[in-house]
């Protein structure tokens, strides 16, 4: 039963068909976002108020089919299932009878409904022309032609949401619905010749196996790029600046005010180095604890967030996952996953909340494991170009090598060992179209808010868990402890044992600790191996626990410590014998 003074509203559709546009343009920039319980699929929910009637509306995730085939449909189906005041079914204009498949089986529940004939202005300059009005009177429920992006057709669709229509449409089996919506096309479609132009033409090379492998290289360098330019802008030309004129005289204020010292300080405010506060290395709650979620990782999660929505809404990244998918399948994992491990490479902690694209729990594992293991954050890379750069590329070359070796391999072990089945890539691959700045707003808005509600606190706990181990002596302990076990297996002395761990607080702050420990080359390399793929950093382990779980978390840590120790040996015995 729903609420008699709010409506509810069901915005339901495949994906890439303007759902997101649509849901802006009906209920503006206010929306929570929400995982279905039980679940790590997402949806939006916002409120629509119009001629004294209120509407609770939710974009349902994307689906194809109501027989589902992955998580989001399950939900999809499940959320249908609950029942609605009313459901607006999306249509892409340009894809009508793909469209209809879920139109009809959503008919078939039962549901009031209403058709929302989307991307119309497209359909015509495709040469793709459809008669509305006949096609709502074969469907026995209203149909709006609309423009999601520009606002055309909205107001008309708000104005008729209360002549949402059951349809007494009965049950059919798969071949029975193709056939209706087949006779439903021939009637209402007609299509005439144009000729290809610019862009149509860049649709097909995209997808090309040669040309579009060019495409995504040079889209994902350039990306990399962005992000890290605009992420270092915004670190260096605001955040910093603001953080040493504003915020620095609180801390020393505050550290004062503790005595300079003792537990509460090393907790709050951190320890002291060189007479003054690290941001980076003091380690308490109101100086690493706020400036690494908030300083040092936000900048590149929002410029990723802002260059993923931009190739999204433009229509690009199916056409990305489809060109990595062949490569990908072979390690459990499908072609979206090269988005998660592309932004691994700025920051694993994005990289891993992105996995949630991913359909099922074993895909998820296997690539978030992956990014802990074999995927340097930006910070990390650059102290291996620096300090391994010194010695010479080519031994910059032989860790690269080394990670992404590690990367292949771990994959394909992990395939053939974890029980279960990588799906099929099945994805729509839509026009290229000129995004929305109000829906690529609204989804840049609250990824980064989910970023600051889920992170920002596990980054804080992890700081007291980590500080507390610290103070009653525990990571001193294992350091001495595994300091034989460095010795003898990656050759390495003694002292690297304590940089290494400590990778678990700053990876890149480990690594200058060991560049400073005078080592051979060959050692350098060995323990940047063993460094980059153990721990992951604190706020990317809290993360990892967040989203795999503990049980799910500790088999990844496992894991990580098997491959960088097999890795590291390799190393070492690999370059003893070609030395």
């Amino acid at each position: 039963m729903t609420d008699r003074a709010e409506k509810k509203l069901l915005l339901v559709g495949n994906p890439n068909v303007g759902k997101s546009a649509l849901f802006t343009r009906l209920t503006g920039v206010h929306a929570l976002s929400s995982n279905y319980p039980g679940t790590t699929v997402g949806f939006l929910e916002g409120r629509l108020v119009r001629g004294g009637e209120a509407w609770r509306v939710i974009d349902v995730p994307g689906a194809y089919t109501l027989s589902p085939t992955n998580e989001a449909e399950e939900v999809a189906d499940r959320m249908i299932g609950e029942g609605a005041d009313a459901a607006v079914v999306v249509l892409d204009a340009t894809a009508l009878e793909r469209n209809l498949y879920l139109a009809f089986q959503v008919l078939e529940r039962g549901m009031p409904v209403l058709f929302a004939l989307n991307m119309v202005d497209e359909a015509r300059h495709k040469g793709v022309e459809i008669d509305f009005r006949l096609l709502e009177e074969l469907l026995g429920a209203p149909v709006v032609p609309t423009v999601a992006v520009s606002g055309e057709g909205i107001s008309s669709l708000i104005d008729r949401l209360s002549e949402a229509s059951v349809v007494n449409s009965p049950a059919r089996t798969r071949e029975e619905r193709w056939a209706a919506i087949g006779s439903v096309i021939e009637k209402v479609q007609r299509v005439t010749h144009r000729h290809h132009t610019l862009l149509d033409k860049l649709e097909d090379a995209s997808v090309d196996s040669f040309w579009g492998l060019l495409i995504g290289i040079a889209v994902i360098a350039a990306s990399l790029a962005a992000i890290r330019f605009a992420g270092e802008g915004i670190i260096d030309g605001i955040l910093d600046p603001l953080v040493e004129r504003f915020w620095r005289p609180v801390v020393e204020q505050a550290s004062s005010a503790l005595g300079g010292g003792g537990v509460a300080h090393d907790i709050i405010v951190g320890r002291i180095f060189d007479g003054a506060v690290d941001f980076e290395q003091s380690f308490g709650l109101i100086t690493t604890g706020l400036y690494v979620p908030i300083v040092m990782v936000l900048p590149y999660v929002l410029s990723f967030y802002a260059v993923l929505s931009l190739l999204e809404d433009f229509g690009y990244l199916p056409r990305l996952a489809v060109i990595f998918d062949a490569l990908l399948h072979r390690m459990g994992l499908h072609g979206f996953a090269i988005v998660p491990s592309l932004l691994g490479l700025g920051c694993n902690v994005p990289g891993i909340l992105a996995t949630r694209v991913l359909d099922s729990k074993r895909e998820r594992f296997i690539a978030a494991t992956l990014i802990s293991v074999a995927i340097p954050c930006a910070g990390l890379q650059a102290m291996i170009i620096g300090a391994v750069g010194d010695l010479g590329m080519k031994w910059v070359a032989v860790v690269y090598g080394t990670l992404l070796g590690a990367w292949l391999i771990l994959g394909r072990i992990l395939h053939s060992l974890l029980p279960g089945f990588s799906p099929e890539l099945i994805v729509e691959i839509p026009p290229y179209r000129m995004p929305a700045l109000s829906a690529m707003g609204l989804k840049l808005w609250m990824r980064i808010k989910g970023f600051f509600m889920e992170a920002v606190p596990l980054v804080l706990f992890g700081i007291i868990f980590v500080s507390a181990l610290d103070a009653l002596g525990i990571t001193a302990f294992l350091s001495r402890l595994l300091a034989p076990v460095f010795s003898g297996l990656l050759g390495l002395p003694a002292e690297a044992a304590a940089p290494i761990l400590l990778g678990i607080l700053r990876k890149d702050v480990a690594m200058g600790m060991l560049a400073s420990l005078g080592l051979s080359p060959s050692q350098l390399v060995v323990a940047t191996v063993a460094l980059a793929m153990t721990f992951p950093c604190i706020a990317t382990f809290i993360v990892l626990w967040r989203e795999l779980g503990g049980r799910r978390m500790a088999a990844s840590l496992g894991i990580m410590i098997v491959s960088a120790l097999a890795a590291g040996v390799t190393v070492r015995f690999l370059l003893a014998f070609s030395l």
